[in-house]
């Protein structure tokens, strides 16, 4: 009987490790450096350089930009060389997905598109987008079109297909493969229209003879969305990061950024 109980006393005195071992905290992982895979005009606008500074502050999570168009930024997603992505083509992003290749897309902010052109040119300002794009083709002025993929690129194709135009029946449709600060310094030295989101549009450094033509029609809503891609190394921080984008502390610094330079914010908060 005494050799018995000598024997339960030893089980549970090596069991009792164990079992701490195994109801222990989860394990704290380390901040490091995150890839982010974004969009021209999210760099162009001077917004990741406004709000990461303090995304690193409250986490210790730094992040590296890859600052590209939408579609290729989608494919580092896919190839495995970035942790999140942050775009604007929702038609893409859905695919995206779909395909597998992120779990969700998070809604984090919103914007919209212009088309701008030559202040003494012949198309007036309006709130019809379409009908400038109609214009535009008819008439055969001069257009400068991304022509890189980005969601900016898919923005004007939509409307271009929306009208069941062909662009190229333009002579002076121009697609130069650039991001959009490129293709909007293009546009100013040639007195072009082009289409441009609103927050690279308002923090050019110089706009020279060009105004805008077209706003505030539907098809120009500009949305962004963010997605952890699948086969991230780094999963704690990506959710950190989309976290904190979301969260109240990252939607109020997106609210106010460009209220004090611009007095109008660039982004709006859509979390």
């Amino acid at each position: 009987m005494k050799k018995k109980l000598c024997c339960v006393l030893l089980c549970i005195l090596f069991m009792v490790p164990w079992l701490s071992a195994c109801t222990a905290q989860p394990r704290q992982v380390e901040p490091g450096e995150l890839t982010l895979a974004t969009t021209t005009s999210t760099e162009d606008s001077g917004l990741l350089h406004y709000i990461l500074p303090a995304f690193t502050e409250d986490t210790d999570w730094d992040v590296r930009v890859i600052s590209v168009g939408t579609g290729a930024a989608l494919q580092l997603g896919r190839d495995g060389e970035a942790d999140v992505v942050l775009v604007h083509a929702r038609r893409e992003e859905d695919r995206f997905v779909a395909e597998g290749y992120a779990e969700m897309r998070y809604d984090v902010m919103y914007n919209d598109f212009i088309i701008v052109g030559p202040a003494d040119g012949m198309v007036l300002h309006s709130d019809d987008a379409p009908g400038t794009f109609a214009t535009i083709l008819e008439e055969n002025l001069p257009f400068i079109s991304r022509g890189d993929d980005s969601g900016t690129h898919i923005k004007e194709l939509d409307i271009w297909a929306y009208l069941g135009l062909t662009p190229e029946d333009n002579s002076e449709y121009m697609s130069v493969g650039q991001g959009m600060g490129a293709t909007l310094g293009m546009a100013v030295e040639l007195d072009a229209y082009t289409l441009v989101d609103r927050a690279t549009w308002l923090s050019f450094p110089d706009t020279g003879n060009l105004v805008i033509v077209a706003e505030g029609h539907a098809e120009l809503l500009n949305p962004y969305g963010m997605m952890i891609v699948a086969t991230t190394e780094h999963p704690e921080g990506a959710q950190a990061f989309i976290d904190w984008m979301v969260s109240e502390r990252g939607q109020t610094l997106i609210a106010g950024f460009g209220v004090e330079e611009f007095g109008q914010p660039l982004f709006f908060p859509d979390a």
